[in-house]
């Protein structure tokens, strides 16, 4: 493993003094350079030369800017094939679970493809920070990864030829992440900003919207079960705000009432609001779970993935209860997303955190092991995370983040909020091990600041992956300021990838501004945050 480690730093190194060469190059000097030279600056270098040295109709590029272009375009053009190449499985899969396999990855390509189409979009228009960039080509690969694992977690072994090509894909991403990455650096691009102005996608009649009571609130849409709105389920109402040409803010109001049922906001209905009467009187509920055959991402009680979303004052709750393994109650991979005073229960993987960047204040979290998960960037604010009593020889881990490459701008970060045993585990706390988090992926990154955490808490703090050694030298696992009975770091794991922060400037990048730049549009919501630990 420390092998592992020196190949990684001259690696890195070797990539960081490359773009320092090319950055002080003249134009002159760039244009005769050869596809080598920028192929080399990738970690899959091989790769890059073959599908740029067999693209006839290509030009070597004379700076950065351009050379980023065609790579981005080199994986949109094989995410294409890959998802056209998935595409010829369906006739052979005839389970339930081989169906649900299928259709998850379909989706999940045809979202790879579409943020890589962002993505080259915005590159050519430059109407995008790098962070952006950034971020979509983070959600472009946490999806193929996505795939991937659930193909390698529910044994469909049809699909595995399949997953030849996607590795491919994942490879070109990668050096997409690397190039943006390092040019980040170059530029010592800085998410500490002030916020400026209103984002094009949050008016400002809008801002107060989260500040209104409910009844107050003016509703393009209201749900209610005794009649007196618009629909009676949840989703009728979605479904008719995605029939908008415009999609500005939408806002759906959903009266008091147990909604049983399971919502799905797609990608193209953006800029949509749920608003519940509270948390304990607007309840969206189901009970599916991976055991009754279905793929984690399909157990979601609630499924979004439409840019924009808010969720107020609502639950969204899986009952289907710890026997049942991995059962969601929300999954979302929405950009600029926010859900303020919600409530998010279930027992394994209960908050699918998935992709992109993220914001939770003043809501609880329930759950047993690894409920809070994904690769999203996404921060919890005066949260209040409530561990439940699992099943009897099962331990509790908090956390369970999905960063796999380290260019990914992503991880979980608990700020100010308190983690406590809910009350079925009070009476038998003694009874179970509670943990943090344990790393799900190689660079699994997580921390927690300023928080107040049980005595419920293990020691250790952190749980190894399935008794393995697994990402212990490259995760990032954080602690910084926290107290109660269960924040002591004396006696935590003694891993390279554990740090006990102890300066402010070290907590910076898990800020809603360094790890959001949450401070350029939250504002614009007015939901409530802090900009600073």
């Amino acid at each position: 493993m420390a092998s592992f480690i020196v190949r990684l730093f001259f690696s890195l190194t070797f990539i960081s003094s490359l773009f320092s060469i090319s950055s002080s190059s003249s134009s002159s000097r760039t244009s005769s350079l050869s596809i080598d030279f920028w192929c080399n600056q990738t970690p899959h270098p091989e790769l890059c030369k073959y599908h740029m040295s067999n693209k006839h109709h290509w030009f070597r590029p004379n700076h950065r800017s351009e050379y980023k272009k065609m790579l981005v375009q080199l994986a949109m053009e094989q995410a294409q094939a890959m998802h056209k190449e998935a595409q010829e499985y369906g006739p052979k899969f005839v389970t339930l679970t081989q169906k649900c396999v299928f259709n998850d990855c379909l989706k999940l390509y045809d979202n790879t493809i579409f943020h890589l189409n962002q993505t080259l979009q915005t590159l050519h228009t430059s109407s995008s920070s790098l962070l952006d960039v950034q971020t979509w080509l983070s959600t472009a690969l946490t999806n193929i990864e996505t795939c991937h694992s659930t193909v390698s977690q529910l044994g469909v072994g049809e699909f595995t030829a399949q997953n030849n090509a996607s590795h491919k894909v994942r490879k070109m991403i990668s050096n997409v992440l690397a190039v943006n990455g390092e040019i980040m650096k170059q530029e010592n691009y800085n998410t500490e900003r002030k916020a400026r102005g209103f984002p094009s996608w949050f008016s400002g009649k809008h801002r107060r919207l989260l500040s209104l009571s409910s009844s107050s609130l003016k509703a393009n849409i209201v749900v209610a079960q005794d009649g007196t709105g618009h629909f009676n389920t949840v989703q009728a109402a979605i479904d008719e705000a995605s029939t908008r040409t415009v999609k500005t803010r939408f806002v759906i109001r959903v009266k008091k009432g147990i909604y049983e049922e399971n919502i799905q906001v797609d990608k193209e209905n953006e800029n949509l609001m749920i608003v519940g009467d509270g948390m304990n009187l607007t309840i969206i509920t189901g009970n599916r779970s991976v055991k009754d055959g279905i793929t984690p991402s399909m157990s979601a009680t609630a499924g979004i993935d439409g840019a924009h979303f808010i969720a107020r004052d609502i639950t969204f709750r899986n009952t289907a209860g710890p026997e049942k393994g991995q059962a969601v109650a929300l999954r979302s991979a929405s950009d600029l997303s926010v859900f303020y005073r919600c409530s998010i229960e279930g027992y394994q993987d209960t908050l699918m955190a998935h992709a992109q960047r993220q914001f939770y204040r003043d809501c609880r979290i329930f759950g047993t092991v690894d409920f809070i998960w994904g690769n999203a960037a996404v921060v919890l604010q005066n949260c209040t995370i409530l561990v439940r009593k699992p099943l009897q020889g099962q331990a509790s881990m908090i956390t369970a983040q999905g960063r796999d490459d380290p260019f990914q701008n992503t991880g979980i970060s608990i700020i100010n909020s308190q983690i406590r045993a809910a009350p079925d585990l009070r009476q038998a706390v003694k009874a179970y091990e509670t943990y943090l988090g344990r790393p799900w992926k190689k660079y699994a990154r997580v921390v927690v600041m300023k928080s107040y955490i049980e005595g419920l808490v293990n020691p250790l703090g952190w749980s190894r992956w399935h008794d393995s050694d697994f990402a212990q030298d490259t995760l990032y696992f954080g602690e910084y300021m926290n107290y109660g009975n269960g924040s002591s770091t004396k006696d935590r794991v003694q891993w390279p990838g554990f740090h006990v922060l102890t300066r402010q400037n070290d907590t910076q990048q898990f800020t809603v501004a360094g790890l959001l730049a949450g401070d350029t549009w939250l504002p614009e919501t007015g939901v409530p945050f802090d900009v600073v630990i």
